[in-house]
């Protein structure tokens, strides 16, 4: 089974979204900051894919991708963004640091699996 972990500090995103990918048969790790994300993958967290928000308190998503990316364990592992965001400069920047794709909020469920199936292959 893989294993998707999901970061965001809103608490209704990460309950819709987990209950998702649980339907879709994917284990699902949660955090509700970047902070709290980077340690668990510090400590070696299996993951098959990262989706994380942009706008959260301290630490952001992009930081959080250059922070993971650094990781030897993570360095070719999918990233994704969740984000209300669709400014091209936000997701030239996410790009840069390192993300595999964009899923702009609110998303349907069909296009968040669509777009996990395309970057986990």
């Amino acid at each position: 089974m893989k294993t998707i972990f999901l970061v965001d500090d809103s608490a209704t995103i990460l309950l819709s979204v987990s209950n998702i990918l649980a339907k879709a048969g994917y284990a699902v790790a949660k955090a509700g900051n970047a902070g709290e994300a980077l340690s668990q993958f510090q400590a070696g967290i299996k993951s098959d894919l990262l989706i994380t928000d942009l706008n959260m308190p301290g630490m952001n998503g992009i930081e959080l991708i250059q922070h993971v990316r650094k990781l030897p364990n993570y360095r070719f592992m999918p990233i994704l963004f969740l984000t209300t965001e669709s400014q091209q400069s936000k997701k030239a920047e996410a790009k840069a640091a390192g993300a595999s794709g964009w899923i702009v909020k609110p998303a349907s469920a069909d296009d968040l699996l669509n777009t996990i199936k395309l970057v986990m292959r």
